[in-house]
């Protein structure tokens, strides 16, 4: 069905039209019309027309001025015009509002037909675009929880990689750097700074999750976890650095806001926790903080920065230099780690405030921090004894750069330790891998029947396979399965269908394609060569 709007102050050219649009396109069209500028443009606010014919010289406001105020409330209108005078400067108007036809009166039937089904195609197409459009919606609407969820879940139990961050930042439609987290809790009812029935709110949960989702994202532009136990995780992009105090009075307000709204509408009672700011990979600890500041105070709504949880650095003290040297050798980057080693002794040196006393202590302090990360990476064995020469060492020597060459020594050696136990533990799954491939090989596995027996992921396991071997899975397993059945046909008397079999294919077709494409030659050819 198309809407279309006619607007003359002729009542002969009106009629004309509808005899000529109902006996081409009966049913297909529903027609309105008009014969004043202004009742044009009342019309086109209710009818809500897809395509105008419009006349130019029409009564009180003409039709050149009443499509461009039709146009600033329907974009989508399609203008046909219509004009008893073949001037420039009206055919120029017209092109400015987005007309589709300009067509001289009096007018001729096939060419109102042809122009009508023009502008009928460019209906239907933006319908089908819009539908599309829909669809898509529809579709992002079950995914974006998915991907946000995820997130969530990799922000607080993994480590994500640069590329890992900016695929979510992309996808979510993230453009901010920095952020704070909300930890929402629930439960039947309050007792002190605990919140009762975590399991059967839980389950309660299901049933208003998606009502407690729009809630929550009316109120925060906001990326929002699933519900865990009776916990919601709800990552929140913020434009500034750090939060100053107005700012943190009106988020608590508006987090007591979102709490009331919630008791009102879902039969379960909230909490909400609010995290300091910080860059994405600090929104674990921002999490942690947040439940740790309701754990401490009773109020529906309580911000960490409130309640004083960490301690403080001297204003010039590098904690990013420290952060960055132990995220370094937990991803096992040596030269990042050495970097910023060498960077944090060169600032020690450089401090007025520091003497060799206090450099002694925080080179040991940082020595046992990287050997407890290697010891938890399972790269050392621990012995009580290991560091018995650590304080005669550091304390027997006055020379800075003796010290600086002992620390950086001591954190190259806790970083390879946590290198050597990444590659011994990928060496030993790999090694794992190709022997049950070797003895497997004659029956149908896959690469995530292989990836199963070594207990990895089929993503993790493709990786280290290819780093490992140099060959993905499938060219590995069928260049074993080509030897075999070339060992076979040389040395044994079997058929084609026999070894094909014996070599992990069921199909002697596909085998004999295979077999040829890998060695040059069909297995019969093969067989016929060696004799």
């Amino acid at each position: 069905m198309y809407k279309i709007m006619l607007a003359d102050d002729e009542g002969i050219v009106i009629d004309s039209l509808k005899y000529v649009i109902d006996k081409e396109f009966g049913k297909e069209c529903e027609v309105a019309f008009a014969k004043t500028g202004r009742k044009v443009i009342e019309l086109a606010e209710a009818f809500r027309p897809d395509i105008a014919i419009v006349d130019i010289q029409m009564p009180g406001i003409n039709g050149i001025d009443a499509m461009k105020e039709i146009r600033r409330t329907n974009d989508k209108v399609i203008f046909i015009v219509m004009s008893a005078y073949d001037k420039f400067d009206y055919a120029q108007e017209a092109m400015k509002v987005g007309v589709l036809e300009y067509i001289m009166k009096p007018m001729d039937k096939n060419k109102i037909i042809a122009t009508l089904r023009k502008a009928m195609e460019i209906v239907d197409r933006e319908r089908r675009r819009r539908s599309d459009d829909l669809k898509i919606r529809e579709k992002l609407e079950t995914v974006v929880p998915i991907i946000e969820s995820g997130l969530i879940y990799n922000l607080l139990f993994q480590k994500m990689d640069g590329e890992a961050v900016e695929n979510y930042k992309t996808l979510l439609g993230l453009e901010q750097d920095h952020f704070y987290m909300l930890a929402m809790v629930f439960g039947d009812d309050q007792e002190g700074n605990h919140l009762t029935n975590m399991v059967g709110s839980s389950v309660k949960m299901q049933k208003f999750y998606r009502d407690v989702r729009e809630y929550v994202k009316e109120e925060f532009p906001c990326v929002m976890g699933n519900a865990m136990a009776n916990k919601i995780a709800v990552l929140v992009p913020y434009a500034q650095t750090e939060m100053d105090y107005n700012e943190r009075i009106f988020l608590i307000e508006r987090a007591r806001e979102l709490v009331r709204r919630m008791r009102g509408r879902v039969d379960i009672r909230f909490r909400i926790g609010i995290g300091g700011v910080g860059t994405l990979d600090e929104m674990a600890r921002s999490y942690e903080d947040a439940l740790r500041a309701l754990s401490l105070d009773e109020g529906s709504v309580v911000h960490a920065d409130d309640m004083q949880l960490h301690g403080t650095y001297d204003e010039d003290y590098p904690v990013e230099l420290e952060k960055q040297l132990f995220d370094r050798m937990e991803q096992g980057d040596l030269n990042g780690a050495i970097t910023a080693a060498r960077n944090f002794f060169s600032w020690m040196k450089e401090s007025n405030s520091s003497d060799l006393m206090d450099i002694r202590l925080k080179i040991l302090e940082f020595v046992l921090l990287a050997e407890k990360l290697a010891f938890s990476k399972g790269g050392r064995v621990y012995h009580f004894n290991d560091r018995k020469d650590y304080l005669p060492e550091i304390m027997g020597s006055s020379d800075l750069s003796e010290l600086q060459t002992w620390f950086l020594n001591k954190i190259t050696d806790a970083c390879q330790l946590i290198i050597g136990n990444q590659q011994e533990k990928a060496q030993g799954t790999i090694d794992q891998a190709v022997q049950y491939i070797k003895t497997h090989y004659q029956k149908d596995i896959s690469l995530v029947d292989v990836s199963r027996q070594v207990d990895v992921s089929p993503y993790y396991f493709s990786k280290i396979f290819k780093d490992s071997t140099g060959e993905n899975f499938i060219d590995y397993l069928t260049n074993l399965r080509m030897e075999k059945a070339k060992a076979l046909l040389k040395e044994t008397d079997s058929s084609i269908k026999e070894i094909c079999v014996q070599v992990g294919y069921s199909e002697p077709n596909y085998f004999s394609r295979t077999f040829k494409k890998n060695v040059g030659v069909t297995p019969t050819e093969y067989k016929e060569g060696i004799r």
